[in-house]
């Protein structure tokens, strides 16, 4: 599975109103991703990253262009389909970490875990092992407001790997982290892309983020300005860096 090609987007352009006028956030963007890869997404505030990641995930409908994931057409299903397709294949990882106040890091999993339909043992076993990788194996009974920050995304995490998703998006994971906790986390997602070999894109203007990135492609204006492959995979022509 590691190189093969795991979404592909063409096409993508999406305009918000505002007051009388529309404002393109993404015109016209081409994207493809790998599994096994980390595919690194840079711009500054603006530059159409969020909007990007929600049109390849599923959660905001672009208003022009297509998205294949997984071989299957995306934005041509019904919409309890893509939450479906959501729930089955993708991890979400946010900068606001998004726990439940009341639950400590196990129950977290455990509830992800839940919606999946796994058996309540099954759950339990899989919160663990998802924990104890990210390192919080003696934090397993701790709410977040016991946590650090870097704690409380590495519980994100491992409740987004539980999943064993085979595709995972990470919107700005450390920009509330201090450089340390932004390390690990960055470091966590760079084996799930290689132990797991899901295909991870993240998007960041975190610079110090590069260093563990396959691929980095630079937006702008809601457009890809370059795209350069650090570990270039072998059906990808040193032509074609983006489809």
């Amino acid at each position: 599975m590691t190189g093969k090609l795991a979404i592909e987007a063409q096409g993508l352009s999406k305009s918000y109103k505002i007051g009388k006028i529309k404002q393109p956030v993404l015109k016209g963007v081409n994207f493809t991703a790998y599994h096994g890869q980390v595919t690194m997404v840079m711009g500054p505030s603006g530059s159409g990253k969020s909007t990007l990641i929600a049109a390849l995930s599923g959660l905001m409908k672009p208003d022009e262009g297509e998205v294949v994931a997984l071989g299957e057409s995306l934005w041509k299903k019904k919409k309890a389909k893509i939450d479906k397709f959501r729930l089955d294949h993708c991890g979400f990882i946010f900068q606001g970490f998004n726990l439940f106040p009341a639950l400590n890091a196990t129950q977290q999993v455990e509830q992800v875990l839940k919606y999946c339909k796994v058996k309540k043992s099954e759950a339990r076993s899989r919160a663990v092992q998802a924990l104890t990788e990210v390192g919080l194996d003696k934090r397993l009974k701790q709410t977040p407001s016991a946590l650090s920050g870097g704690e409380k995304q590495r519980v994100a995490i491992a409740r987004a790997l539980s999943k064993n998703p085979q595709l995972l998006f990470a919107d700005e994971p450390t920009s509330a982290l201090d450089s340390v906790s932004g390390q690990v986390v960055i470091k966590l997602l760079h084996r799930a892309a290689k132990e797991h070999g899901a295909a991870v894109i993240v998007v960041t203007h975190d610079p110090r983020l590069e260093a563990y990135a396959d691929r980095i492609i630079h937006m702008e204006d809601g457009e890809i300005l370059s795209d350069t492959f650090v570990n270039r995979p072998e059906d990808v022509p040193p032509t074609a860096p983006h489809a």
